[in-house]
């Protein structure tokens, strides 16, 4: 640092943001303290092992973490990728499938005469310049790459119902639409094309990979490169009052009512009301699953998909993204599944820190498959959805219930006890509407500043959102740093 520069940083909460931010604070010679108030780092990245492997709580599949510069370099500390053949596949009730492949062409050419069109559509955006540059950031800045991005707006203003007539055949509209219902939103309404049209650019740049051993190795590297250049993370240690943070530079890894009751009054009304009017999306709900043998998928592809999109035709999946988004539970929610045993076969072996009996009922866990399923739900919702999810594997999956060994379901108010940035069970970190694409959580060239001097919000509230890929906190950290220098 130069003489006179802040030297010291505090980053409340140790997701995969906050530690990002706390690295690229720690890497330009802060001295850096990352608090977390739960008893283990890593946020929605945190794993567990249960009946003899591992789970991951959370996050699982990571389509924006592969190629994120938040998360570069880390393979020094241990980090590892793994892809599956097959990164996403979309079965439907004729017992077929559509494919996403990391290789475009291989994509396109499953995607009979569609296939020029997919390429058309999501071909000129994996560039990861125009990717991690300018579509995952702020909305108000000059872009690094103008008439790349401006093409990317024009198809992601779109409502993903009228995105996906562009193509011919059903099969290709529901890969699409089941791709852009990640975001959590009406698919119907301006700007719902965005995130898929992002997640769908990032298969075919960097995969749908999962980190090997669970999705903590991700945390894991982040805290042993912070270490590295000299910073630490204490644990249990619940953050309310902003007088006790004594520090140049501060990072909020919270949502934005959260950190209003950490800032209290400090927070200008401007930036207040804004964040008061900050909406939360609908919510998860997930089943953690462990099968006998492989899953009876009718779709062989499914069987190598790290991860499966069950929700039939492009219409069935909006309807059931719109009835979240008006609070009722769909009769046939949009579920996805994540099979990480796939790409990373670490996840089929005993752990050695297991100490659960190999199964509750007698399955074996040697042959067992470890799987999560999770479904949209409305924000909140207090129900128990379990048996829904599993019909909704059944549905394409004839015999699976005949296969499970284990079953441990997690509920919205669940989501929120293990996270409580993950409020009403929205794991999004807000609503993915229109507005909130272009105001995470305001609308300003600065999004990540708080009015509060040295105080910035670098969690999944701000651009460019959900997912795991650091870059809120990248971003919130870069800003911090231009500002003192």
């Amino acid at each position: 640092m130069t003489a006179g520069a802040p030297s010291t940083a505090v980053v409340v909460g140790s997701g995969p943001n906050g530690l990002a931010g706390a690295v690229v604070l720690a890497r330009a010679g802060l001295d850096v303290t990352v608090l977390e108030a739960a008893d283990e780092i890593g946020g929605g990245t945190r794993s567990f092992v249960r009946n003899g492997m591992v789970h991951d709580h959370c996050s699982s599949v990571h389509p924006l973490g592969a190629g994120s510069p938040a998360f570069a370099g880390l393979e020094r500390h241990g980090l590892r990728w793994a892809w599956p053949e097959i990164d996403c596949a979309h079965p439907f009730d004729d017992g077929t499938a559509a494919v996403l492949r990391r290789d475009i062409d291989s994509t396109a050419a499953g995607l009979g005469t569609d296939g020029d069109r997919w390429r058309a559509l999501s071909g000129p955006f994996g560039d990861g310049g125009v990717l991690y540059d300018d579509v995952l950031g702020p909305m108000l800045r000059i872009p690094g790459h103008p008439i790349t991005l401006a093409r990317f707006g024009i198809r992601a203003l779109v409502p993903a119902t009228v995105l996906a007539r562009a193509f011919r055949e059903d099969r290709t509209r529901g890969l699409f639409a089941g791709i852009a219902a990640h975001a959590t939103t009406r698919l119907d309404r301006p700007g719902s094309s965005a995130p898929g049209l992002a997640l769908i650019a990032a298969g075919h740049r960097n995969g749908w990979p999962v980190a090997v051993g669970g999705s903590r190795a991700i945390a894991d590297a982040l805290v042993a490169e912070l270490t590295a250049h000299g910073g630490r993370v204490e644990t249990g240690v619940t953050v309310t009052d902003f007088s006790r943070l004594d520090a140049d530079i501060v990072l909020l890894d919270v949502a934005p009512r959260a950190a209003l009751g950490i800032l209290g009054d400090r927070v200008p009304s401007r930036i207040r009301r804004s964040w008061l009017r900050f909406r939360r999306g609908p919510a998860a709900f997930a089943v953690r699953v462990v099968v006998d043998g492989d899953i009876p998928w009718r779709a062989a592809e499914c069987g190598r998909a790290g991860t499966v999109h069950l929700g039939g035709a492009a219409e069935e999946i909006a309807a059931a993204e719109s009835a979240c988004a008006a609070g009722r539970l769909p009769a046939r929610p949009f579920t996805l599944l994540t099979q990480q045993y796939v790409a990373d076969p670490t996840r089929l072996r005993i752990h050695p820190e297991s100490k659960d009996p190999p199964s509750t009922n007698g399955g074996s866990c040697g042959s067992g498959r470890n799987i999560m399923a999770y479904c949209h739900v409305p924000h909140g919702y207090p129900g128990d959805v379990t048996d829904v999810v599993l019909g909704r594997i059944e549905r394409f999956a004839p015999g699976f219930r005949d296969r499970i060994v284990d079953v441990e379901s997690v509920g919205p108010a669940a989501f929120e006890r293990f996270n409580p940035n993950n409020a009403g069970g929205d794991i999004g970190g807000g609503a993915n509407d229109l507005r909130q694409l272009l105001a995470r959580p305001r609308l300003s060239p600065n999004p990540y500043a708080t009015g509060v001097p040295g105080v910035y919000l670098c969690s999944s509230s701000t651009p460019p959102g959900g997912g795991v890929h650091g870059m809120c906190g990248y971003r919130a950290a870069h800003m911090a740093l231009a500002a003192i220098r």
